[in-house]
């Protein structure tokens, strides 16, 4: 009988915070740029040149913290983890093990069997290095400083997951409050969130752990879990055959879905952890922690829960609303303006949510107008457009933020309700198929749907749906 086992997970999730510049100089942080533009002295580690503390980041930072539960050291301080690397223009990177900002804190995701902490051990903030570019062609690399000395925190999990489910869970929670408070973007894609997979398997109901590998090169949702799902059968195979695991640091390649030793995972101690001598310690005092506090807006649980009870949505609708701030706000103020929030709703879980797949983009980059959107659904309402056109006014609010009346008159797309047109378009259908006039009048209700249907097919879709249908049940008698 084969084993059974079981894969214990801890994250270390490094999130770019989207201060205007840099953690310890005035350099901007935006992204791209041509490649050592956005670089001074200090970032590049020149000699000579002093950091000094970017204050927006500690408020990012503790602001996070509390959204996580978290504790708060009052005194923190920065620290010297040493290692060469060409990305690492200082030889060291600055960040915090010693006394880090935040520790002991957690955050609750929806799992299968229900809700789950995962509680933080702790949260830093540190410098980010730079980037290698590798070019194949010339078999050479180049780096580039841009992102150096962009300020990160790192939310270093307890190994409380057991699942790719739950750690996708977990980062979907991460990003989604980082968005909420407004100190990230959490792009993925860009690198502005990224996480580091520390991963073992034991035999289920073990109390020890195995041991551990850390993954990294994980630059989406997808990929990690592949990677998860990967390391986890490489891991039982090497046991099930005898074998040890080493523990060491691997990088996944997402296209040929396996992972390659880069080193052996190296202890604190390797890194030669000492205090920044240039950097004094961090005091924060509770007067600060308390207007952070008053300040921290309403997270995804409390809005999904407020929108349920304020709009009677549904549970799927107010969860699909709220996994984007800017979804939720603009459906919020769309509903408000309107007074019809289950149509705005489906507007945006829907129309939106489609055009934003074909699009290939996020929710937060939708940008149009929610009082044009509310314009749309009291026209649609008063039935001056009908539903199949309202999506086409629709889809240049969302492209463009067309003005929905003027768009529908500019484009004749408002609906038909001259009962002299309407009446010769019904007396034509009506000539035109006899045999479907003798089953409605036999009593074949169903025929009724085939009679709207080939009015609206003439008119093009501008028929009122309402007059259309009185006027036909009077010819039909």
């Amino acid at each position: 009988m084969r084993k059974q086992y079981e894969t214990v997970i801890g994250l270390e999730v490094h999130i770019e915070l989207s201060t205007r510049t840099k953690i310890f100089c005035g350099c901007p942080t935006a992204f791209g740029g041509e490649p050592n533009t956005h670089t001074c002295p200090v970032c590049t580690g020149m000699p000579g040149s002093l950091p000094v503390l970017n204050r927006k980041v500690v408020e990012y930072a503790l602001k996070a913290g509390l959204a996580m539960n978290c504790k708060i050291h009052t005194f923190c301080k920065f620290d010297r983890k040493n290692y060469f690397y060409p990305d690492n223009p200082q030889n060291y990177q600055i960040s915090q093990l010693y006394l880090p900002i935040c520790y002991d804190g957690y955050v609750s995701v929806d799992t299968a069997q229900g809700e789950k902490r995962i509680r933080i051990h702790e949260m830093h903030m540190e410098e980010d290095a730079g980037k290698l570019v590798h070019d194949p062609w010339t078999d050479s690399s180049l780096v580039d400083y841009n992102r150096s000395g962009v300020p990160l925190i790192e939310i270093v999990s307890e190994p409380d997951m057991r699942s790719a489910q739950e750690v996708i869970a977990y980062l979907e929670q991460l990003r989604i409050m980082a968005q909420y408070l407004g100190i990230s973007d959490c792009r993925l894609e860009e690198g502005s969130m990224r996480a580091d997979v520390n991963l073992s398997v034991r035999e289920a109901g073990a109390e020890s752990y195995g041991t551990r590998t850390e993954m990294k090169n994980l630059n989406s949702f997808k990929a990690i879990a592949r990677a998860i799902e990967g390391e986890t059968m490489r891991q039982i195979e090497l046991l099930e055959e005898g074998k040890e695991v080493i523990q060491e640091t691997r990088r996944w390649d997402d296209n040929k879905e396996c992972s390659f030793p880069m080193r052996s995972k190296e202890d604190a101690k390797d890194y030669r952890y000492f205090p920044d001598p240039d950097l004094p310690p961090v005091v924060i005092d509770d007067t600060w922690i308390g207007r952070l506090r008053e300040e921290q807006p309403e997270l995804r649980e409390e809005k999904k829960k407020r929108f349920i009870r304020e709009f009677s949505l549904s549970e799927y609708d107010a969860r699909i609303l709220t996994e984007s701030r800017n979804m939720a706000d603009l459906f919020e103020e769309t509903a408000k303006i309107c007074s019809q929030p289950k149509k705005a709703a489906n507007w945006m879980t829907q129309d939106a949510m489609r055009l934003l797949k074909e699009a290939g983009k996020s929710p937060e980059e939708m940008k149009f107008s929610p009082g044009h959107l509310a314009a749309l659904i009291l026209l649609e309402e008063e039935q001056k457009i009908t539903h199949k056109g309202a999506k086409e006014v629709f889809e240049q609010i969302f492209d463009h933020d067309e003005e929905p009346l003027a768009y529908i008159e500019a484009h004749h797309l408002s609906t038909v309700a001259d009962t002299n047109v309407l009446e010769q378009v019904i007396e034509e259908v009506i000539r035109e198929h006899p045999d479907s006039v003798a089953q409605y009048r036999e009593g074949k209700e169903k025929v009724f749907g085939f009679f709207v249907g080939q009015v609206m097919k003439k008119m093009k879709g501008k028929a009122d749906p309402a007059v259309t249908r009185e006027l036909l049940r009077e010819k039909l008698r």
